[in-house]
């Protein structure tokens, strides 16, 4: 075994060093959002009442399981219970995806690249590898931990150190366990890209089976991580011996995953590669094709995942006058959409958060662009007779129109769920609309990443920052109390937030004019750039 572990100290420091940044944005950025959102919790919620009107809120709706726990705490809905509710799942849920991508990152994605094949050509062990990678996990988990451990009651009066330590250790866990989740698919698959789809097929799959057993009050949260975080019961009453549970079931994917990573050959698979046609269809042969097929996961999770989002809020819509009466701080928010009906609102409102979050899909494939360049795989498309642009502009066409189909699948959804509720067809024509006019604003972020890519190439994920701002105004920027100018910088402001609000294409059509101008701009300067 220590021949097999060689080099793992090296390769720890080595790695460290080349996430030192992103590690270090996913670590801050987790904490400082669950602490910042905790914090406005004394404002939102200042009353007993306020809080308890909170709770019978989402324990009358069944759908909120999606996102809180099982309801620990709420006939006394105190700022842990809320704070162990309404936090831990989510959070939970993006340590998962941290940890997911990181080890993917590391483990085979580096052998798909073949740069572990140089690695290993040194003295470096089989097993240093992905021992490193883990590592790397561990201590951002730890120190995601120990932060919210010490921030959480300093963020908030009246959360106890005992509650923060056992919400703290409910993130770490279930973020270890799907490190070793990671650890199994990339011993499993023989691409990054099926190793990322099989792990978080895995935590989708458990989480809605905990959504859904709480739906039902059932024990069968047991089967779930996500459901041992919740049964740690922060605030309330605390349990530990679930931490066993993360403890057992961690050991045991890494145990997994080494035996296999010390019996296989390198780059290669336990799950076969099926073999692909000796030649392309016809439905293959353009750029667009190719990247509409690469992009079709992504496209389809995303319009799946957005869809469910649109449902929770419009099942919840009927109840919007209750909740705004319950909830003061609400109206901040609805002040930026205008005077309206208080259900017109909420659904202006809950359709504008949904096309900032689709943002992020059409940042993804967008950005793409410059991952198929560094790994090689342009240069050769652009040696046959495609051309620069032409290949460029197929990536970016999923991304202007899977964006529409995005937004269309949050209309759906939302609308769908609000008649059904409500017993009234008529909302879904409505919402569907709503959403699909944010469809420009999505084409701004388009144009942004393709404007990085053609001129700033090494800048290019510096789109992730523009959304952070977007979503950071539009979350937090109503309880900061920020000046007016300030959200003219969000694309998304300048669209008229229907139905609370008319109909305007003015701002339409130059929120699309923005967007040509950012694409042109970029295409013309990856016409005129070097690649690499």
């Amino acid at each position: 075994m220590s021949t097999a572990l060689a080099g793992t100290r090296r390769l720890v420091r080595f790695t460290l060093r080349r996430d030192r940044v992103r590690l270090t944005v996913w670590v801050l950025a987790i904490v400082v959002t669950v602490l910042g959102s905790v914090a406005t919790f004394s404002s939102t919620y200042p009353t007993a009442a306020d809080r308890q009107a909170r709770a019978d809120v989402l324990q009358s709706n069944a759908a909120a399981s999606l996102f809180v726990g099982p309801g620990y705490g709420t006939d006394h809905y105190t700022f842990g219970a809320m704070t162990a509710n309404e936090m831990l799942p989510l959070t939970a849920l993006v340590v998962a995806l941290m940890n997911i991508f990181l080890i993917v990152r590391h483990t085979r994605a580096e052998e798909e690249e073949e740069r572990a094949e140089l690695i290993r050509a040194t003295r470096v062990g089989r097993l240093a590898i992905p021992s490193a990678a883990l590592t790397e996990l561990i201590g951002a988990n730890v120190a995601i931990a120990v932060l919210l451990t010490f921030g959480l009651p300093a963020s908030l009066e009246g959360l106890s150190a005992a509650g923060s330590l056992a919400f703290a250790c409910g993130v770490a866990g279930v973020g270890l366990v799907f490190a070793g989740v990671a650890l199994v698919a990339a011993q499993l698959t023989v691409s990054a890209r099926g190793a990322l789809g099989l792990s978080s097929l895995v935590m989708a799959v458990l989480y809605l089976e905990r959504a859904l057993a709480d739906m039902g009050d059932s024990g069968l949260a047991w089967l779930s991580p996500f459901g041992w975080a919740s049964n740690l019961r922060a605030y309330v009453d605390e349990r530990w011996w679930p931490l066993l549970l993360f403890a057992a079931l961690t050991a045991a994917l890494v145990a997994v995953a080494f035996r296999i990573a010390a019996h296989r050959d390198l780059g290669a698979g336990m799950i076969a590669e099926r073999p692909g046609r000796p030649h392309a269809s016809a439905r293959l042969r353009s750029p667009l094709a190719l990247a509409l097929r690469l992009q079709r996961t992504s496209l389809v999770a995303w319009a799946l995942s957005l869809l469910a989002f649109g449902a929770v809020y419009g099942s919840i819509a009927p109840d919007a006058a209750h909740l705004a009466a319950d909830v003061v701080k609400l109206k901040d928010y609805y002040a930026r959409i205008g005077h309206a009906a208080v259900v017109d609102q909420f659904v202006s409102f809950a359709i504008y958060l949904c096309a900032v979050v689709a943002a992020g899909f059409a940042i993804q494939v967008a950005t793409r662009p410059r991952a198929e360049e560094t790994a090689g795989r342009t240069e050769p498309l652009l040696a046959t007779p495609v051309g620069r642009v032409r290949w460029l502009g197929a990536q970016l066409a999923v991304s202007l129109g899977g964006g529409v189909l995005v937004l269309l699948g949050i209309g759906l959804g939302m609308g769908v769920s609000y008649a059904l509720a409500d017993g009234d067809a008529g909302h879904v024509l409505p919402s569907v609309g709503a959403a699909l006019t944010y469809a420009p604003a999505l084409w701004v972020f388009t144009g942004l990443a393709a404007l990085l890519f053609g001129l700033l190439p090494r800048a290019t994920t510096w789109a992730w920052a523009g959304l952070g701002v977007v979503g950071f105004l539009a979350l937090l920027g109503p309880l900061l109390q920020l000046p007016d100018w300030i959200y003219d910088v969000s694309p998304f402001e300048h669209v008229p937030r229907m139905p609370a609000d008319a109909f305007s294409a003015a701002p339409l059509l130059v929120l699309t004019a923005v967007a040509a101008a950012l694409l042109a701009l970029g295409a013309w300067g990856f016409r005129r750039r070097d690649l690499g």
